[in-house]
């Protein structure tokens, strides 16, 4: 069994990770800055640990990280206007969770990102819209950057259907939708091959069962 940190363990992703994590044989460990969540999340199988991911350090996240073999950052600002968070949640909490997870000796490294956040956007690309893609970028690049074994995930449009178990995943697939699900799914495949560390992957909704697709993206 290993344990897995999970940075936003509370978001909607990681919701349908635990379980996952469960499933596959590990402990999720849910990093979460409320109380309140307990309850719900030992529920899914996931061990709660506190951290306030915008006011605490990095030695902060570490000390969070302490007896985890792998940490998944799979947080972000939400869909509300608010610009500034999209730095301190999507930029400055994967920077803390990357240097956390240095300081703690831990090289497994999975990051959740977005689809095209490496295109070029629009003369009229609306401001909290470019706030987002520029700090998931950024976060990509610091990670690639890093001396960690590490994998990049970029969802497509994420939605509420229930998961298939099918994707398309590879560097070169096209912008579609994904149940949350699904990106759960293969977020918990990933950390079980070594060969997806290195990649950094577009995935969507497809026909490819989850373990194979994780399997062809990695070879």
């Amino acid at each position: 069994m290993s344990r897995i940190a999970i940075v936003g363990g509370h978001g909607q992703v990681a919701l349908h990770l635990h379980p996952e994590l469960v499933r596959a044989g590990h402990q999720p460990g849910a990093l979460v800055r409320r109380e309140e969540y307990r309850d719900e999340l030992e529920g899914l199988g996931a061990e709660v640990r506190i951290l306030d991911l915008e006011g605490q350090d990095a030695d902060a996240f570490a000390a969070a990280f302490d007896g985890c073999d792998a940490v998944v950052f799979a947080a972000g600002g939400g869909p509300d206007g608010n610009i500034e968070r999209k730095r301190t949640v999507d930029l400055e909490g994967s920077l803390k969770s990357i240097e956390g997870a240095r300081k703690a000796g831990i090289s497994r490294f999975v990051q959740v990102s977005a689809i095209g956040v490496d295109d070029a956007l629009p003369a009229d690309t609306g401001d909290v819209w470019r706030a987002y893609v520029e700090a998931k970028r950024d976060a990509d690049a610091a990670l690639r950057d890093s001396d960690l074994a590490w994998t990049i995930l970029r969802p497509g449009r994420l939605t509420d259907d229930p998961g298939t178990g099918r994707v398309a995943l590879g560097d070169d697939v096209a912008r579609g939708d994904v149940p949350r699900a699904d990106v759960a799914a293969t977020v918990a495949a990933v950390l079980d091959d070594e060969a997806s560390v290195g990649g950094q992957w577009n995935l969507v909704g497809g026909d490819v069962p989850v373990a194979d697709a994780v399997r062809g993206a990695g070879r």
